[in-house]
């Protein structure tokens, strides 16, 4: 039974992760993976960019910025493949926002069909719920929504 490769070229990363060429390229440009270039001037990345790969496809998915993704990634040791430590460690980094991300989309699924205090008055609802507008005094936005104690 052969060994799996210690590198991988482009294609053959994008097919094991799923993830176009043109997005690999798009990821190396900035700065979410890193290649070496063989004399024939042909990327090649470690195993551990499979990992690096899955992680932002998902975050990604989740609507994490890249920026973000990036700042986690950069946690990550250079010059060594990270190890489940290293891991373990970008994950309770990530804990804190990943629970006020998900507190933050439980209450707009919540309260999206009834009035979130926009302020904007224009739902029948919005006389019972701010009559007289009563949630400008909050600031603008949707002021139900909003978790004003997380934001700062």
């Amino acid at each position: 039974m052969a060994l799996p490769p210690r590198e991988f070229s482009v294609g053959q990363l994008a097919a094991r992760s799923g993830v176009a060429v043109s997005a690999l390229h798009f990821y190396e440009r900035e700065g979410l993976i890193s290649s070496r270039r063989t004399s024939g001037n042909q990327r090649r990345y470690t195993r551990d960019t499979l990992r690096r790969v899955a992680f932002i496809r998902i975050s990604h998915r989740v609507g994490i910025p890249l920026a973000t993704i990036r700042t986690a990634l950069d946690t990550l040791p250079d010059g060594r493949t990270p190890t489940k430590k290293d891991w373990a460690r970008l994950s309770r980094y990530w804990h804190d926002d990943l629970t006020h991300r998900i507190n933050e989309l439980t209450r707009l699924r919540d309260h999206l069909t009834d009035c979130i205090g926009c302020g904007c008055l224009s739902l029948t609802g919005c006389m019972l719920a701010n009559p007289g507008d009563r949630l400008a005094v909050d600031g603008p936005g949707p002021q139900r929504v909003f978790d004003r104690f997380a934001e700062g």
